[in-house]
C-alpha cells in the first residue's frame, strides 16, 4: 500500500471533530459540577458520586462501541458513519442534560442520573469512532503524529470558543427570559448566573455548532488502512485478550489516566476557587467574561501552544521523554500554584505556564495510541483501531470519572455549602489544594508510569516500516 500524503483540509476536517466533541467535554469537566450543585440543587457528595457511577460504567461501554465500530461495514466506512449518525443526538442530548427540571431532591437526582448517563453513551457513540478514525487514515507514524496535532489544536480551539461563548450565553439568554428570577438573585455571589433557561439555552448554542463542526469532519475525511486479514472470523473474546496481553497498552492506559486526573480535577474546582478565594468581581468590557472565563481562555491559549509545539519537539527529543518532561514541570508549578499570593495576575502567569506544558501532553499520548495499533497488528495480524483507541476514550473517562468524583467528595469533606453567601476557611482551604497540590501528585504517578513504557520512536518506526512491507506483499 502507497502511503498517501494527507491534505491540510483533511486535516482540518479531522481537527473538526475533536473540536466539537472538546466543546462539549469541556463543560462537562468545568462547568457540570457547579450546575448540579448551584443551578440544579443537588449536594456536592451525590454529584460526585454521580459523576463516578455513570462515567465508570459508560468508560467500560467505551470498548463495546470499539468493538462494533472495529466490524461496521458500510460505504462511508468502519467509523466516519458514526459522526453522521449522532451528531443531532449528541446536541440534543446536551441541551436536555443541562435542563432543571423543578422536581424534589430525589427526583432531581434520578433526573441526572438517568440524563447524564445516557449523554456519555450517546458521548461514546460519536467520539470513539472519531478516535478511530486516525489509525484508518494513514499508516504512517509522521502523518499520524501531525493528524493528532490537529486534532489536540482544533480541540483547543473548540474548548477556547466554549469558554468565550458559554458563560455570555448563559447570562444572556437568563437575562432575557429570567428576569427577576434566578439571575437577579444570584448574581451578586455567583460569577456566572444560576438560571435554568441561560443554562439549557446556552449548552444548545453550543450543540448546534458541534452538529456543523461533526458533519464537516464526516465529509472531509477519507479511511485508506485496510485490515491485512479478514476480520470476520476473529471473535471479540480473542480481540480482548490479546489486547489485555499488551504490556504498552497497560502503561499507556495508566499513565494516560493520571494525566486526565491532573486536568479534572484542576478543571473542576476553579469555578469554586474564584468565586469563594480569589473573589474577583472583574468583567471584561465588551464581553462579559468574568475572571474564571478569563482564567480558562489564558489556559486554553497556553494548552494550543504546547499542542502545536508537541511534534517538533517530540521529532527531536523523543515521544516519551518529551511527554514525561512537559507532565513533570506541570507538576513542579502545579505545587508551586498552591504558594503564590492571592493576586490575579500571579495567577494567570502560573495557569499560562501549567497549561503550556499540560499541552504537550494529550497529542503525544492521542499519538502513542496509534503506534500500539501498529504494534498489536505487528503481535497478532489483527487490526484492532477500534478497540485500541476505545481504551484510550476510556482512560479520558476513567480520569474524568474520578476526578470529577474526587472534586465532589473532597467538596463535601471540607463543608461545601451550595447556597452560603461566604464559604467558611475550611472549604476555601480544600479548593486550593484541589487546584494546586492533588494535581501535582497526579503529574507524580503519569511520570511514574511512563518511565516503564517500552516503545521508543525507533521502535515504532521498525513496526511500521514491517506492517507496510506486510501489506505489500499480501497484494
Amino acid at each position: 500500500m502507497t502511503i498517501e500524503k494527507i491534505s491540510l483540509k483533511e486535516k482540518i476536517g479531522y481537527g473538526f471533530g475533536d473540536a466539537a466533541s472538546s466543546m462539549f467535554w469541556k463543560i462537562f469537566g468545568m462547568y457540570s459540577l457547579f450546575f448540579y450543585t448551584d443551578v440544579l440543587g443537588i449536594t456536592a457528595a451525590a454529584a460526585g458520586t454521580m459523576f463516578l457511577v455513570a462515567r465508570l460504567w459508560d468508560s467500560f461501554f467505551d470498548v463495546f462501541v470499539g468493538i462494533i465500530s472495529d466490524r461496521t461495514k458500510s460505504r462511508y466506512g468502519k467509523y466516519r458513519p458514526y459522526l453522521l449518525w449522532f451528531a443531532i443526538p449528541f446536541a440534543v442530548m446536551g441541551a436536555i442534560t443541562f435542563f432543571a427540571p423543578d422536581f424534589g431532591q430525589t427526583g432531581k437526582l434520578v433526573y441526572a442520573y438517568i440524563t447524564y448517563s445516557l449523554m456519555m453513551i450517546v458521548y461514546s457513540m460519536i467520539n470513539v469512532p472519531y478516535a478511530s478514525l486516525l489509525g484508518a487514515i494513514s499508516s504512517d507514524p509522521t502523518e499520524r503524529n501531525s493528524l493528532s496535532s490537529y486534532r489536540m489544536s482544533f480541540a483547543f480551539i473548540g474548548s477556547f470558543v466554549t469558554f468565550m461563548l458559554l458563560q455570555p450565553m448563559i447570562d444572556f439568554f437568563a437575562e432575557t427570559f429570567d428576569a427577576g428570577g434566578a439571575w437577579q438573585a444570584k448574581t451578586a455571589v455567583d460569577s456566572i448566573s444560576t438560571s435554568p433557561i441561560g443554562w439549557v439555552m446556552g449548552v444548545a448554542g453550543i450543540g448546534s455548532i458541534c452538529v456543523i463542526l461533526f458533519l464537516l469532519c464526516f465529509s472531509w475525511t477519507k479511511e485508506r488502512v485496510t485490515q491485512i486479514e479478514s476480520e470476520e472470523n476473529v471473535s471479540i473474546k480473542q480481540d480482548l485478550k490479546e489486547l489485555f496481553q499488551n504490556a504498552p497498552w497497560w502503561i499507556l492506559v495508566a499513565t494516560g489516566l493520571a494525566a486526565l486526573l491532573f486536568n479534572a480535577v484542576r478543571d473542576s474546582v476553579a469555578i469554586y476557587f474564584f468565586r469563594d478565594y480569589v473573589q474577583n468581581t472583574y468583567k471584561m468590557p465588551g464581553t462579559s467574561w468574568d475572571m474564571t472565563t478569563i482564567y480558562f481562555l489564558v489556559g486554553q491559549a497556553a494548552n494550543l501552544i504546547g499542542v502545536m509545539a508537541a511534534p517538533a519537539i517530540s521529532r527531536k527529543y523523543g515521544k516519551k521523554r518529551t511527554y514525561m518532561i512537559a507532565i513533570l514541570i506541570a507538576g513542579i508549578l502545579s505545587i508551586g500554584f498552591y504558594f503564590i499570593p492571592n493576586n490575579i495576575t500571579v495567577i494567570l502567569i502560573f495557569q499560562f505556564l501549567i497549561s503550556i506544558f499540560a499541552g504537550y501532553v494529550l497529542p503525544l499520548l492521542w499519538s502513542m495510541f496509534a503506534d500500539i495499533v501498529d504494534h498489536q497488528e505487528l503481535l497478532t495480524g489483527r487490526r484492532a483501531t477500534g478497540l485500541i483507541f476505545s481504551s484510550s476514550s476510556m482512560s479520558q473517562k476513567l480520569g474524568w470519572a474520578f476526578g470529577s468524583a474526587m472534586s465532589g467528595w473532597i467538596l463535601a469533606v471540607y463543608h461545601y455549602m451550595p447556597d452560603a453567601s461566604q464559604q467558611s476557611a475550611e472549604t476555601i482551604f480544600g479548593e486550593r489544594i484541589m487546584i494546586s497540590l492533588i494535581p501535582a501528585v497526579c503529574c507524580g504517578l503519569a511520570v511514574l508510569g511512563m518511565m516503564f513504557y517500552p516503545l521508543s520512536d525507533k521502535k515504532v518506526r521498525e513496526n511500521s516500516e514491517q506492517l507496510e512491507l506486510k501489506r505489500n506483499t499480501s497484494k
